[in-house]
């Protein structure tokens, strides 16, 4: 054990020397300065998208009015609410069943909600308490003997503040107008006019009676660990007419807008790892080659290959660590900065960051500088002393590819552990192997045409050193352009991301999209909406029937919640489908699997499935699903599977069959159209006709689908600004890791009577071919992965932005050789003798 400690003690005595010494000579500072910034980006990047995805997912929660609900069709048991508060969790719970109201001699059918003592645990309440206010923001339910009511509801009820109404067995008075309720993001298609009531007073209206329909609700809030192990623990508790909610299992359309503001979140995240990579990649050159003359010397002192693999493994053991910690504290500096802002923007503070980033950025400093290094290292074992006298033998590093396996390896990891889909993770990496290999490949071709071109036909000297330059340093040249070409393609990709990807997500919820539905509709009711959709404007108004049915079987055998182990498959089974028929499938449906049936099949027995519920149902194409419709069965045929654009907010159901199939079992019908604010009047005169009708206003879900769109806008601007910044410090880092190999040039030519502005010539020539190959493959595979991304991935319209394109080319072949000029022009200005001597 003491030899041990002495070995090791004078081993790291040595790399502490040996990194004091590279420090000195400016390798180390390139090195770790290149470490710094991957870890600060990758940190900075973690800590702010982390804390927006929480905000988000937050905001996502005030649809319910928590951050998980547990529903039943009766009293939750105790044992549940026991489980939730021994986690310190806060807890509410609300009561909602359907119920008449009645105002003097007038009475209309009304949602009613009893809200419990703490209610709601997010968000707050909009009332209005008297004529002068406007949506005045509450964080508490109405007062025992107190109600507050839409303003629809008063206006079927024709009542006013502070006018007495009565609800089952009880009076009350109205308190409140209800503009705004935290929780409409659950369960759409009850929605009748709301009234709010204190939960105590429920007994009194003796409203609930045995047989009554009821939603027993309660909601639980708190962080995103004990949520999850909340909803693990009571799940098995579960028994029939019992399930477990969140805001992306309630609503489709907010699922949909929350998983693609994780998609961007995380490409963004994507972006400022593979400019960290390049960092490090271009940076550990300089580094590893002046090792290489360290690890000559000890050998011809003696030093085994094992002695030098130690000192080695150490010293990228304390460069990982000092640039992991100090990466760490300027990522979470700057990330602090940024929520500071962003906080400002959202009008919100954002959540307490938590600790994972720093844990992420400390483990991929050891992992990305250790996969750098370790080829190097075993390389540099068998380093022959002769090489200190002998600078003109060929390095030792290995064969490329392998050199750069474990890198590869290590980013692998890093973007599955970063991807919300394995889909996505593929796309990104196979979008860097595709930029290395074309970039490569275009290296080679363009320097070995360049060099013939300029040995053959180039008469100018200057021109033809400059173009022959790139085959003289083929392997400098592919270097630098696969690096240039994966910093420019990661910058344009994240601008095709905050432009024309977030504008298409943006576009696809335009601003007439449907803000109201209306359920109930019964049959001789068709013509007269019809005709109230065309007198608000609608052209061509859809109707769509609703039949209800109950999944009964699949290809003949019978299904119940106990044929699945799947939760949501429990209780998909469990309830019954509003079935729809069609002629011709909606712009916002595409087919999946199958085909759309022919006019002349439109009473055949057929059937199109949403993708989501064949995956949870196990559905496949071709089974045969058994409906009971109204104590009736039917047998259909699954003939496609699609899938649907829920945050389109149009209607849109799970099971559509041809138009006259399901003409003989009873049906009620829904429409969906864009009511502008200042014709509520109208509709309300619609409903006063048809009592029966129930109107559903959608505008607080849509507006919220907006604002997380408006929000995610800001987030990746604010990501952008920072990975430009990364961007051009890959830039630096990729000049100065060539920046002695050009000194050396340039001294040469000097000594050969070369002028400095000859020299100078001939480095922006060099650097204007690797610019022009960088920017072309840039282009390419960046739209194509936008292509991709946004076809496969997020499903929104593709559209090629030609401006986007040549303003990256042009800013690549003006930046790429100005920032080279910068870095090396100090040199060009030092006398030829004195750069022999420093040299």
């Amino acid at each position: 054990m003491t030899h041990f400690f002495k070995h090791f003690g004078l081993s790291f005595k040595l790399a502490y020397q040996q990194l004091r010494t590279q420090w000195q000579a400016g390798d180390l500072r390139v090195l770790l300065l290149a470490l710094i910034l991957a870890v600060t980006a990758m940190t900075a990047v973690n800590f702010f998208t982390n804390r927006i995805a929480a905000h988000l997912n937050s905001q996502g929660g005030l649809l319910l009015g928590g951050d998980l609900v547990v529903i039943a069709d009766h009293p939750i048991a105790a044992n549940v609410l026991e489980t939730a508060q021994k986690m310190g969790l806060k807890t509410a719970k609300t009561v909602e069943f359907p119920s008449m109201v009645i105002a003097k001699e007038i009475n209309q059918l009304a949602e009613i909600k009893a809200l419990g003592v703490g209610f709601p645990l997010t968000g707050d309440f909009g009332v209005q308490f008297n004529n002068a206010d406007v949506d005045r923001p509450v964080q508490f339910g109405p007062k025992a003997g107190e109600v507050w009511l839409e303003p629809r509801l008063m206006t079927l009820l024709n009542t006013k503040l502070l006018d007495t109404i009565t609800l089952g067995e009880s009076a009350f008075k109205m308190t409140g107008v209800l503009l705004r309720e935290p929780s409409r993001g659950g369960d759409m298609f009850s929605f009748a006019p709301r009234l709010m009531m204190n939960a105590i007073d429920l007994p009194k209206t003796q409203l609930i009676q045995y047989g009554s329909r009821v939603k027993y609700q309660l909601l639980v809030a708190g962080n995103a660990e004990k949520i999850s192990a909340f909803s693990a623990a009571v799940t098995p508790l579960l028994q029939r007419g019992e399930r477990i909610e969140d805001v992306k299992t309630a609503r489709p359309e907010i699922k949909s807008a929350l998983d693609k503001a994780e998609t961007f979140l995380s490409l963004s995240a994507f972006v400022s790892v593979l400019l960290s990579i390049v960092a490090m990649l271009l940076a550990a050159e300089p580094f590893v080659a002046r090792a290489q003359q360290s690890a000559a010397l000890m050998r011809t002192f003696g030093a085994s290959s094992a002695n030098i693999g130690h000192i080695m493994l150490l010293q990228t053991g304390i460069i990982a660590l000092v640039g992991g910690i100090v990466g760490c504290l300027l990522g979470f500096l700057v990330q602090f900065a940024l929520a500071q802002v962003a906080g400002n923007l959202f009008l919100e503070k954002l959540p307490a960051p938590n600790w994972q980033p720093v844990f992420i950025g400390l483990s991929m400093s050891f992992a990305m500088l250790f996969a750098i290094m370790w080829p190097n290292i075993q390389a540099l074992k068998k380093v022959p002393a002769l090489r200190i006298l002998r600078q003109d033998l060929p390095s030792s590093t290995g064969h490329t590819f392998w050199r750069f396996a474990p890198l590869f390896a290590v980013l692998c990891l890093i973007i599955f552990a970063l991807a919300k889909t394995f889909t996505l993770a593929i796309a990104f990496i196979f979008g860097v192997v595709a930029i290395v290999v074309i970039a490569a490949t275009l290296a080679y071709l363009v320097s070995k045409s360049v060099h013939i071109v300029s040995i053959s036909r180039v008469k100018n000297q200057t021109l033809m050193l400059g173009l022959s330059s790139l085959w003289r340093r083929l392997p400098l040249s592919m270097t630098q352009m696969v690096g240039f070409s994966l910093g420019a393609m990661a910058l344009m990709l994240l601008m095709m991301i905050r432009t024309d990807l977030m504008q298409a997500w943006q576009s696809a919820l335009p601003k007439d999209a449907p803000n109201r539905f209306v359920i109930n509709i019964q049959p001789d009711q068709v013509a007269s909406v019809q005709a109230f959709n065309q007198t608000i404007g609608i052209k061509t108004p859809q109707v769509f029937p609703m039949i209800r049915g109950r999944l009964i079987a699949k290809n003949g055998q019978a299904i119940s919640a106990d044929t699945y182990d799947n939760e949501r498959a429990k209780r998909l089974v469990t309830r019954e489908f509003n079935l729809s028929t069609a002629a011709n499938m909606q712009a916002d449906n595409k087919l999946v699997q199958g085909r759309w049936w022919l006019a002349d099949e439109s009473n055949s027995n057929l059937v199109s499935i949403e993708e989501e519920i064949a995956n949870n149902l196990n559905i496949q194409l071709n089974d045969q699903l058994t409906y009971d419709i109204a104590g009736s069965q039917i047998v259909l045929k699954v003939s496609s599977i699609r899938k649907v654009e829920w945050d389109s907010m149009r209607a849109n159901f799970f099971a559509v069959t041809p138009l006259h199939t399901l003409d003989n079992f009873p049906a009620s019908y829904m429409t969906a159209f864009y009511l502008p604010k200042h014709q509520d009047n109208a509709l309300n005169l619609l409903v006063q006709q048809f009592p029966n009708l129930t109107v559903i206003d959608v505008a607080s879900v849509m507006n919220q689908v907006r604002d997380m769109m408006q929000k995610m806008t800001t987030a990746v601007g604010f990501v952008f600004i920072f990975c430009v910044l990364a961007g051009m410090m890959v830039l630096y880092a990729a000049l100065i890791a060539t920046r002695d190999a050009r000194i050396k040039e340039s001294t040469l030519l000097r000594v050969l009577g070369a002028s400095r502005s000859q020299a100078a010539q001939i480095l922006l020539i060099e650097f204007i071919c690797i610019a022009c190959v960088a920017a072309c493959v840039a282009v390419l595979v960046a739209n194509g992965l936008a292509y991709y991304l946004s076809l496969f991935v997020m499903q929104i319209p593709f559209q090629f932005n030609w401006q986007l394109s040549v303003s990256v080319f042009l800013a690549a072949l003006v930046l790429i050789p100005l920032a080279a000029w910068l870095v090396i022009r100090g040199y060009l200005k030092v006398a030829p003798k004195q750069l022999l001597n420093s040299i």
